[in-house]
């Protein structure tokens, strides 16, 4: 028999129990074992196996695959334990359990408020950004593709608090937390420009409510709605956390 196929004969009845010993070996075992098997598919591997075995005619040794498996610690592998459970305070506790209800669902519709000219340049003043097609409607007209001036996205974006009624104290979304904390955006996509004279709105869908030592993380998707049009103004994911 060939020394090839010897090898593959063993491989064959090693490859049986491969994936159960590549969970309970250590790294630098099974670091050296990946590099036994990308010899094994490298030409060159088989050339070296006959230098080593060219006198072998009945049962060439192949050393190394034969060692390994023999030097295979079989013992389970012994579980991580768990990290312990977060206490939640009772308020806490029960408007977790509310909001796993609702995940998937609108939280939130606020109303349509208006972004105007003089909102647009009030924003484009404070951030020193007052290029032409946000702050002259007479060159937009001529020259902008939309024909009007368009508001900043980043004007969207800090209209978030007013248009998901954060900062409305008598329209409270979470009435029983101490503080909500702003932790930021984990993506932002503008869609669709907001132009001078739409009415947006905001729609929030809760996605993911995580308990955490001080109370709760919720992460929202936020779309800013254009009136009239299909396409929303930004797309948001928001993450703010309820100290109680």
């Amino acid at each position: 028999m060939k020394v090839v196929d010897i090898f593959k004969h063993r491989s064959e009845a090693v490859s049986k129990y491969q994936e159960e010993l590549m969970q309970k070996v250590s790294p630098s075992v099974r670091e050296y074992w990946e590099g036994i098997r990308h010899k094994a598919n490298n030409r060159a591997f088989f050339a070296w196996l006959n230098e080593v075995n060219d006198q072998a005619v009945n049962e060439p040794s192949i050393e190394p695959v034969a060692k390994v498996v023999e030097k295979v610690d079989l013992a389970p592998v012994q579980a991580k334990p768990s990290a312990p459970a977060i206490e939640m305070k009772p308020e806490a506790e029960t408007l977790y359990n509310e909001l796993q209800a609702q995940i998937g669902e609108v939280m939130h519709k606020g109303d349509w408020i208006m972004v105007d000219q003089d909102r647009i340049n009030q924003f484009g003043a404070v951030t020193e950004d007052e290029q032409w097609i946000h702050t002259d409607p007479e060159r937009a007209e001529q020259e902008s593709p939309f024909k009007t001036t368009i508001a900043h996205g980043f004007l969207t974006l800090a209209l978030l608090p007013r248009l998901t009624d954060s900062v409305d104290p008598d329209n409270n979304l979470f009435p029983t937390a101490k503080m909500v904390v702003n932790i930021g955006l984990n993506s932002v996509r503008f869609p669709y420009p907001v132009k001078s004279g739409n009415q947006v709105r905001a729609v929030s869908t809760l996605t993911k409510v995580t308990p955490i030592k001080k109370g709760l993380e919720i992460e929202r998707e936020i779309k800013v709605q254009i009136e009239g049009v299909r396409r929303p103004g930004a797309v948001v994911t928001s993450v703010i956390q309820l100290h109680f």
